[in-house]
């Protein structure tokens, strides 16, 4: 017990220097008011505390804060209406709509889908998108005008539309991309869109077979050769250096 008494009393800190509704502190020295008191020179005064409010036993602030569905208004804790399709949220002062509403000034109203649209999950803007391939136009979303083989595609800065796979665009239409044999289609947005497979090389607008010098093998493309170590290349041969 006694040493339990000397856990509990820091020294220097005698029970008749402890003013009323205080407690030592816990670590270090001293003591700290009670909850629902702050320190006010070397007393402990007691915090006025509205209805439906708690005290926070903060040094900072009014040392109180409102319960969960009450909002601090003049001094008091005062309940606040929720709207049809709202909820109460995490902070428990505000409310926010559901999936499907949007505030609008003091309720949750419907929103409005258009046809070939969906609800969007954004906070900004009119609660919903169009689908892919729709261009939203006011309150519509409608099938913009795109050259034949083409699609609509917002992120593409100069027509709006892109050309399908195995198209490439001319101008302001989509022409079919010429593969040459030996060569593949690829997905690129330069270039010609083709390239020759492993072990063909590009001469033009065909793929041509590699011919492999002694002493050669294939490089990391698969589209050209390099020496074996130790030779060097010397134009189209592999000699020792």
């Amino acid at each position: 017990m006694l040493a339990a008494a000397v856990y509990l009393v820091p020294t220097g800190v005698h029970a008749q220097s402890i003013p009323k509704n205080a407690h030592v502190e816990r670590y270090g020295s001293g003591w700290g008011c009670d909850l629902g008191f702050r320190k006010t020179g070397e007393l402990c005064v007691a915090i006025t505390i509205p209805v439906n409010a708690y005290a926070t036993n903060r040094a900072y602030g009014a040392g109180w804060e409102c319960k969960r569905g009450f909002r601090e208004e003049m001094g008091a804790c005062t309940t606040f209406p929720i709207p049809q399709h709202a909820y109460l949220t995490a902070a428990g002062d505000q409310w926010g709509c559901v999936r499907g509403y949007m505030k609008v000034a003091n309720a949750c109203k419907t929103i409005v889908v258009p046809e070939n649209g969906h609800l969007s999950d954004k906070r900004y803007g009119k609660g919903w998108e169009c689908d892919p391939r729709f261009l939203k136009v006011g309150n519509a979303c409608i099938s913009p005008s795109v050259p034949e083989n083409a699609y609509f595609d917002p992120s593409s800065f100069d027509n709006n539309w892109s050309c399908e796979r195995g198209y490439q665009t001319t101008g302001t239409s989509c022409t079919a991309i010429a593969i040459p044999e030996n060569g593949y289609l690829v997905t690129s947005s330069y270039g010609q869109g083709w390239k020759c497979l492993r072990g063909y090389q590009q001469r033009g607008s065909a793929c041509v077979a590699l011919e492999l010098p002694e002493n050669s093998h294939l490089d990391y493309s698969g589209n050209n050769w390099e020496c074996d170590k130790p030779y060097r290349r010397e134009y189209a041969r592999c000699e020792l250096p």
